[in-house]
C-alpha cells in the first residue's frame, strides 16, 4: 500500500515538473505571426487551391491578419497583405528581407543565380545591380532607345490599321505580345527577332503565329511559377519531380534557350570581328553590344563571362515582354468595360492631337488622364501580383512578431492595391483617383500600390516599361475605336479572370475590330 501512495506522488510530482517544464518552452517560444494551422507533412499546400495563389492568400488574410505566417512543405512562409507592413519589409527592414530563395527553377534559369532579379543578396548581387542600372537602364540610356519604341509602336499601328481597312477581326493580345517581343529584341538584340527559326501557329481562328523565342519565353515563364516538389520536400521532391517529368521539361527549356542566348552573343562578336558592324559609331548600342564591351571592364568584384551576359538576356526578355503586353492588354480590357473612361481618355488625346498621325513620347507627357488611366490599370492589375518572393536573412520582429531568419515572405501587391482602408471603392476602375494625387508609383514612401517592388529588389526598368504602356496605348486609342468582335461573348471576353504564371496574364484573348475614329 505505501509503494503504491509512493509511485502515486512520485507520478504527481513528474507531472508537475513536466508541465512546468512544457509552459515555460511555451512562453519562452518566439511568438510568429497567426496563420491557419498546417496539416502534417503538407503543411498548408491544401489551402492553396487556386490557380491564382494572390487570390487565395487574400482570402486566407482575411481571417488571419495581414501578417500571416503558414508552411508549405517544410517552408515557413509569410505572407504581407497590408501597406503598413509591407512599408516595414520593404524599406524599415528592407536589408533584412532583401535576399532571394532560389528555388530550382529560377535557379536553373538564372544561371544558379548569376542574373540580378533572383541572385540572392550579397557582393555579388550589388556589383551586378550597378551594372545594370549604370549600363543598361540609366535615364540616358533608356532615352536613348526613344527611336526604337516609338518605330515598333508606328509598325504596330500600320498593321492595324490594314486590319481596319479590311474588316478582319484583331487579336490584340497576340498583337501586343508580338509588338513587346520585337521591341525588346531590337533593345537587346538590335534586330526585331533574334530567333525566327521554326515559327509555330498559336492562333487557330486567326492563324496568328509566334517565333520560337516567343515559345520558349512564355514556357520559361510558366516554369518560374511552377510547383516544384524538390522546393518544399527535400527528401523526396527530386526523385518526385523527375516522375513527374518537370525536371525534364526545365532543362529542355534552359538548353533552347542557352543555345538562342549563345546564338545572338555570338553573332555579334562575328559582326563585329569582321567589320559589318562599327560598335563604337552606331547610333544606338543594343544590351549584347554594351555587356560585350564590358567583359574586358576589370572595374567589378568578378570577371564578366559569357553565362552571365545570358543571365541578364533572361531577366531582360522575360520581365521587359510579358508585364509590358499584359498591362497594356489589361488597359484596354477596363476601358472596353467602362466606356464613359474610354471616351474620357479618347476626349483628352484626340482634342490635343486630332490632326496628327502618331503620338510621340514628348505627346504623352501632355495627357495627364492617360496617365492616370495606365496608372490605375497597374493598381488593379499588377504585373506581379505577389512580388518576387525574398528571404529573412536573419531573425526580426515586425508587429510585435518574430519573423525567423529563412522565412520566405510574399507580399501581395494585388490585395494591398484594393484594401478598402486604403482605397475608396477599391474594385472600381476609376483613374480619377490618381489625377490630384502625386503618387508616381516608385514605392519609396507610399505602399499603397508597388507594382514594381520597392526597396533595393525594387524593378530597375520600371520607368522603360511605362513607357512602353503609355506610348502604346495612346496610340491605340488615339487611332481607332474599338468594339469586340461579333461572335464573341462580350461578358466573357472582357471578364477579369487570369491565367496562371509568374506574370498576371489576362485568361480570354482580347478578339477585336478597329474601326476609324468616328467625327
Amino acid at each position: 500500500m505505501g509503494i503504491l501512495v509512493l509511485l502515486s506522488l512520485l507520478s504527481i510530482v513528474i507531472s508537475i515538473v513536466l508541465f512546468i517544464t512544457h509552459t515555460h518552452k511555451r512562453n519562452n517560444t518566439p511568438r510568429g505571426p497567426p496563420g491557419p494551422p498546417p496539416l502534417p507533412l503538407i503543411g498548408n499546400l491544401h489551402q492553396l487551391h487556386n490557380s491564382s495563389p494572390h487570390l487565395c492568400l487574400w482570402q486566407l488574410a482575411k481571417l488571419h491578419g495581414p501578417l500571416m505566417s503558414f508552411r508549405l512543405g517544410a517552408v515557413q512562409t509569410v505572407v504581407v497583405s497590408s501597406a503598413r507592413i509591407a512599408e516595414q519589409i520593404l524599406k524599415t527592414h528592407d536589408l533584412n528581407f532583401a535576399s532571394r530563395p532560389l528555388f530550382v527553377g529560377p535557379r536553373k534559369l538564372s544561371y544558379d543565380g548569376l542574373d540580378m532579379g533572383f541572385a540572392p543578396y550579397g557582393p555579388y548581387w550589388r556589383e551586378m545591380k550597378k551594372l545594370c542600372i549604370v549600363h543598361l537602364f540609366s535615364a540616358q540610356r533608356v532615352r536613348s532607345f526613344r527611336p526604337i519604341r516609338e518605330n515598333e509602336v508606328a509598325k504596330m499601328v500600320r498593321k492595324l490599321s490594314e486590319h481596319e481597312a479590311s474588316g478582319t477581326v484583331v487579336n490584340l493580345t497576340e498583337t501586343l505580345m508580338s509588338f513587346t517581343n520585337s521591341l525588346i529584341c531590337r533593345i537587346a538584340l538590335g534586330k526585331s527577332y533574334g530567333c525566327e527559326y521554326e515559327e509555330v501557329v498559336v492562333d487557330e481562328v486567326l492563324g496568328n503565329r509566334r517565333s520560337r523565342l516567343q515559345v520558349l519565353l512564355n514556357e520559361a515563364q510558366a516554369l518560374l511559377s511552377e510547383f516544384f516538389f524538390s522546393d518544399y520536400f527535400p527528401p523526396i521532391g527530386k526523385w518526385v519531380d523527375r516522375v513527374t517529368g518537370i525536371l525534364s521539361r526545365l532543362d529542355k527549356t534552359f538548353k533552347e534557350l542557352d543555345a538562342c542566348y549563345e546564338r545572338f552573343i555570338y553573332d555579334h562578336m562575328d559582326s563585329a570581328k569582321s567589320g559589318k558592324k562599327d560598335n563604337d559609331n552606331k547610333e544606338v548600342k543594343d544590351i549584347i553590344d554594351i555587356l560585350l564591351q564590358l567583359l574586358d571592364d576589370r572595374s567589378f568584384t568578378f570577371d564578366l563571362t559569357l553565362d552571365h551576359i545570358k543571365a541578364v538576356l533572361m531577366n531582360i526578355f522575360i520581365a521587359g515582354t510579358d508585364p509590358s503586353s499584359a498591362t497594356i492588354v489589361w488597359a484596354m480590357n477596363a476601358l472596353l468595360k467602362n466606356p464613359n473612361v474610354m471616351s474620357k481618355v479618347q476626349g483628352e488625346v484626340r482634342n490635343l492631337f486630332g490632326d496628327k498621325d502618331f503620338i510621340n513620347e514628348d505627346d504623352v507627357e501632355s495627357l495627364p488622364y492617360l496617365k492616370a488611366v495606365v496608372k490605375e490599370t497597374l493598381r488593379l492589375f499588377p504585373p506581379s501580383p505577389l512580388l518576387l518572393p525574398r528571404v529573412t536573412m536573419e531573425t526580426c520582429n515586425i508587429e510585435g512578431y518574430e519573423i525567423q531568419a529563412k522565412t520566405i515572405v510574399h507580399v501581395n501587391a494585388w490585395a494591398i492595391a484594393r484594401d478598402p482602408e486604403n482605397w475608396e471603392e477599391p474594385e472600381k476602375f476609376f483613374p480619377e483617383r490618381f489625377l490630384e494625387s502625386s503618387m508616381e508609383l516608385k514605392g519609396n514612401d507610399e505602399f499603397k500600390v508597388i507594382p514594381f517592388g520597392s526597396g533595393r529588389r525594387m524593378c530597375p526598368a520600371k520607368h522603360m516599361g511605362i513607357m512602353n504602356v503609355e506610348l502604346s496605348l495612346a496610340n491605340l486609342i488615339h487611332t481607332f475605336d474599338w468594339e469586340v468582335a461579333k461572335g464573341f461573348d462580350k461578358e466573357e471576353m472582357l471578364d477579369t479572370q487570369m491565367k496562371p504564371g509568374i506574370t498576371m496574364h489576362k485568361k480570354s484573348d482580347l478578339y477585336l475590330v478597329a474601326k476609324k475614329p468616328t467625327t
